[in-house]
Parts: C-alpha cells; structure tokens; sequence
C-alpha cells in the first residue's frame, strides 16, 4: 500500500513536471539535487518528506502538497439534471493582459468585474511588489490601479512572478520604462523553445534583447532601434500579440502588427489602448495597425468582456447532464463556430437578439439549453486561430463526444501531451483512445459511474473532469483542484446554485 501512495505521487509530480515543460535534469536543477534521485522519486522509489514535497510543489506550481490546511478535493455526487440561470463572468485572459497593460499607464486604471482567480492574484502581488497601488473596490470586483511615479523593478516579488505564466507580458510595457531590467520567470521557459522566443522576435523591433539565465530573463533596451518596417509574427499567439501591441502603444510612431490574433483577450486589450489614447486600426483582423504616444497619464475606467471559454463551460455542463439552463451573457462572435458544431451534433437550444457588453463593443446573447440526443460528427473536430474553433474549447469537447453516439476524433495540434489528460474519462465510464500526443478517439455513448481522479495539472482537462462527473451515477471525488481556482472563481459553489452536488474538502 505504501509503495502504491509512493507510485500515485512520483506519477503526479511527473505530469505536473511535464506540463511545466521541464526535463527531469531541469527539475533537479531548481530543486538542488539530482536528475537519478528525480527518476527514482517519480518512479515511487523514493522516500519524501513534507519540506521535499513543498519545494517540489513549489518549483512546479502545483499542490502536491500543501502543508497546514492541506490541498482541497471536490466531492460530487451525482447524477445530476442541472436548471436555473448562470451569468458569464468576465475573461481570465483578458484580465490578466489588462493588469500587464496598466503598467503603461501613469494614471489610474479601474477595471470593472475583474475575475478573481489565483492568476491574478499573482500578478497583483507582482505589481504590489514594483510599488504599484492595488485595491478591490466592492463586491462586484472592480479593481483600482495606481501605478507610482517611478516603478522599482529591484524589489520584484519573485516567488509571485515565478508562478504566474503571465509575467512575460510584462516585456512589452516595462521596455519604455527601462534601459534594463530583470524579470523572474517559471523554470522551462529557455529562449529559442515555442513558447518564448516569438516574444523575442516581436519585442525586438523595439529595441529590446533578452538573455535568459538562472531563471531570469535580463532585459536590455537599445533606444536607437526602432520598428522600421511591418513586424511579422511568426506565431498567431495571443500573448505575443498582446506584448507586441503593448510595445507599440509607447511608440510614438505606426506600427504595424502582421499575423496578429484577433482572438478575444487581444480585441479587449485593443479597446483598453484606445481609451488610452492609442490609435489602433483593424481590431479583429490579423493586421493591426498602431500609432503609440509617447506618454500615457490618464484616468480610465474599462469593463473586460465576458469569457468564452467559461461560457463553453456551462454549455458542456448542460450537455453532459442533458439539461436546461439558461447561460447569459455569452460572448456570441468567440463561440459560433462551437455552436455550429454543436448544431451538426444534434444540439438544440434557442437564443435572444445580439446586445452590446460593458467594453461597447463585444456582441452578446443569451442561450437557452435543451436536452438533446447527440451524434457524432462527420469530420474531426480540431481549433484553429480566431475565427475558427477555440484550442481551450477543445477540450470541452471530449466530455460532449462521450454522450454522443459514435466515434469522434479530436485533433488538438497545439498542445504536445495536453490531450493525454483526456483520457482520465475512462475511469469515469468513457472510452477515450490516446492515438498520440495529439490526437484522441471518443466513442459514446457512456454509462457514467463516479470514481476517484487526482487533478490533471492541466486547467480546461481538470474542468472537463469535473463536469463529467456531474453526469456519474453515484459519488465522484476530484483530488488536488488548485490548478481550476487558477481559472475559474467559485466554479463548485455556482454549478450548485443550478442544482449540482458539489462538496469542497479537505483530507484531516
């Protein structure tokens, strides 16, 4: 029994090491020991002690550990017919680009509704940590910004920014504030893999070189370098766009953004410059056209649309369970293309006129669910770059395969190993087929029955699990579920508020 606790643990320390994307040597690295003693700890040979443990869930950013009140686990007990109304909350991801963008701006900043997730809990610690001023104002979390004359990037709070995957949106705005400066970063992220090094090429144009070493990226700006011709991104990515545009807001010259996502985060980010004062030309295409100033101080006050991926949340919640719901507020022009593979499926569900959001312009409706008998569809099911299917809706969609009859084929082509976690849905009644690291196989119908799953590291899996437990005959547990407080704000306690039976606890 004890070797079997040790096994469960090595496997859920190299998950979270693989999502981290690190190598074992990496690791051992941060951790100080050696890459044998990491093989042999995730092969449940290894004896641990709790202070291991915590510096292991700390270099990894997932609570394996928690020492004193222990990692909280979701009991649900199913299954369950959901009913009622639910609002959308506000984008996570805009959120997050929005707090990165503040710093651009010397004046006060009031975000409306802001998603109160561990991601921006984190960030605000790091913006707390430069000497900028942070406050919730009410209930309805509206959130105050005041930046300080000068920004103290020496006194950064580096255990805050090493665990949000976010501070590297921090280089687009702090390369007008500095000549050089050094950002912490998460372990894994070396210059030259996919996710960093288009970032460089973006920021580059700017002036701006990073060497990254000892787990900082060291920052160097060259003032007499300026974007001369249209900047190409070689990668549609939502958070090289973002730190892209943000570097073109302090340039007081055109720039022009080629290649550029169009994806939601980057449209509310769009519309926050603009009320900054920045001229942008061609929200919501993939060229981007920018005239920066050359200083920002003004007050401003700005509502961040409401999430698609959490509205795909809910319409899977639905689904899963064949009930009706009434989902409001949902960002309708970020989920067509989902809504129309639903339709193809056999979804059946009915929607109100088009209204305008908060930001002024993000279309908005309300869906009404129907119980609908699904069938899989004729062609795979894969994301593409906006306008196309959402890669973190994705996922969603192996819970929504499993209750259609049939055999559906997901392809999530972004993501090495992401779809792995998918698979998790067998222990639930499912039959998930990993055919590589990219591709997987559902067919449904299921007979749901609950069982007991350690939380995938990865978010929108994590989510997908515990949706699919809503629909499991008898009782569910979900061990571990930090890593969907890093996503979703009070997600257990407002799936209950429409029927569910989802109890948060903690082991003694």
């Amino acid at each position: 029994m004890e070797t079997d606790y040790k096994g469960r643990i090595g496997n859920l320390i190299r998950d979270a090491r693989k999502h981290r994307r690190l190598t074992q040597h990496q690791l051992a690295e941060l951790l100080a020991t050696s890459q044998s003693a990491i093989n042999r700890i995730e092969k449940g040979h290894q004896n641990l002690s709790l202070e291991m443990l915590a510096r292991i869930g700390a270099a990894l950013d997932s609570e394996i550990v928690a020492l004193g009140a222990g990692p909280t686990h979701l009991r649900v007990t199913g299954p369950t017919t959901l009913s009622g109304s639910i609002e959308v909350k506000t984008s996570k991801n805009a959120g997050v680009a929005l707090l990165c963008a503040s710093l651009l701006n010397r004046g006060r900043t009031t975000l409306r509704k802001v998603a109160r997730i561990e991601e921006v809990n984190r960030l605000l610690e790091v913006l707390t940590s430069l000497g900028v001023q942070t406050r919730w104002l009410n209930d309805q979390n509206d959130l105050e910004i005041i930046p300080p004359a000068e920004l103290d990037l020496t006194k950064i709070d580096e255990d805050a920014a090493r665990r949000t995957r976010s501070v590297i949106m921090f280089l687009g705005p702090l390369l007008h504030r500095s000549d050089s400066f050094d950002l912490p970063y998460a372990g894994g992220c070396n210059l030259g893999t996919r996710t960093v090094e288009p970032h460089m090429s973006a920021l580059r144009p700017f002036g701006l070189e990073v060497k990254a070493t000892d787990g900082m990226y060291h920052a160097q700006v060259n003032r007499a370098v300026e974007p001369g011709r249209p900047i190409v991104l070689t990668e549609r990515g939502d958070t090289v766009t973002e730190n892209a545009l943000m570097a073109a807001a302090l340039h007081p010259g055109t720039t022009v953004i080629r290649n550029a996502s169009s994806n939601y985060m980057v449209q509310d980010l769009c519309f926050y410059l603009q009320k900054l004062g920045v001229v942008i030309d061609g929200v919501g295409s993939t060229t981007l056209r920018v005239t920066g100033c050359e200083r920002i101080d003004v007050d401003v006050d700005y509502s961040p649309s409401e999430d698609p991926i959490e509205a795909m949340s809910l319409l899977a919640a639905a689904i899963v369970t064949k009930s009706s719901i009434t989902i409001t507020r949902v960002p309708i022009e970020f989920l067509e293309i989902e809504l129309a593979t639903l339709e193809e499926m056999g979804f059946r569900y009915t929607r109100t006129e088009e209204y305008v959001a908060a930001n002024g312009a993000t279309r908005l409706v309300d869906l009404t669910t129907s119980a609908s008998d699904l069938t899989a569809p004729l062609d795979k099911i894969h994301p593409m770059p906006f306008p196309g299917l959402n890669i973190d809706n994705l996922p969603f969609f192996a819970a929504i395969a499993a209750v259609a009859e049939g055999q559906t084929l997901l392809h999530d082509w972004v993501y090495e190993n992401r779809a792995i976690y998918l698979t998790e849905l067998n222990k639930l009644g499912a039959q998930v087929k990993l055919l590589d690291p990219h591709r997987v196989l559902v067919e449904g119908p299921t007979h749901w029955s609950g069982a007991e799953i350690v939380c995938p590291p990865a978010l929108r899996p994590a989510v997908v699990i515990l949706l699919a437990m809503l629909a499991c005959k008898g009782t569910s547990v979900l061990r571990s579920t930090y890593v969907i407080h890093r996503g979703y704000e009070d997600l257990a306690e407002r799936l209950n508020l429409l029927g569910a039976n989802i109890e948060t606890f903690r082991d003694i």
